[in-house]
């Protein structure tokens, strides 16, 4: 078949096939991957947990919901994040909200508008409406101390964060045990973060990986 979106969690995998409905396949330990009826056009896969927003703007959860990860807020939405055991949103305002487990502060989102947020493993990242990023949560590794500048485009890891600048550059921040944050050069329209490598596709639709191969993963 043919998609629209995909995402990938901690060992589950979700997509939105073109005409709007949802697949999950993977584990299946906590319900992750069945996916609710109807149609939709976003999806995150959080820890164990998966998120989409509908066709009509709301919300949808299902999977783990020990800390309520899975409990949707009402209202309509545009973006939608999952981390580890947290969930963020940008509603249709453009305001943040957050739920799900605040052990570091990863549901204590910051006031104002925003275009884009991602769900680090405790943490949130998220460009406000300025082209700005701001950062909040846990932060060993400095995930959440977060660059000045304008971006276009932001992505969680674990404990590593990276960002499209406006210029099309990439630039990585945060823990850096494999070469995760070791951004290649060139101009680049989007970006991805798994637990230890990242992905990233350049200006010409090729795909760039760095970080941790053990598994293949950045043999792109």
């Amino acid at each position: 078949g043919t998609f629209t979106a995909v995402a990938a969690g901690g060992a589950h995998s979700l997509a939105i096939r073109s005409d709007g409905t949802l697949v999950g396949w993977g584990w299946n330990s906590d319900g992750q991957i069945n996916v609710p009826f109807g149609t939709f056009v976003a999806v995150a896969a959080g820890g164990y947990h998966g998120l989409a927003i509908r066709s009509d703007g709301t919300l949808a959860g299902w999977g783990l919901n020990l800390y309520g990860q899975s409990t949707v807020p009402a209202g309509t939405f545009t973006v939608v994040a999952a981390g580890n055991e947290h969930s963020l949103a940008i509603r249709s305002d453009g305001t943040l909200v957050g739920w799900g487990r605040s052990s570091e502060g990863q549901t204590t989102v910051p006031s104002g508008t925003f275009t884009a947020v991602a769900a680090g493993s405790y943490y949130g990242l998220a460009i406000r409406t300025d082209g700005t990023l701001v950062g909040w949560g846990y932060n060993p590794y400095g995930e959440t101390t977060v660059p000045v500048g304008t971006f276009t485009a932001v992505a969680a890891g674990f404990n590593h964060s990276l960002a499209i600048r406006s210029d099309g550059t990439l630039v990585g921040w945060g823990r850096n045990q494999t070469g995760e944050i070791n951004v290649p050069a060139g101009t680049f329209t989007a970006v991805g973060a798994g637990t230890v490598h990242s992905l990233a596709i350049r200006t010409d639709g090729t795909l760039a990986g760095w970080g941790y191969n053990g598994s293949g993963q950045t043999n792109v």
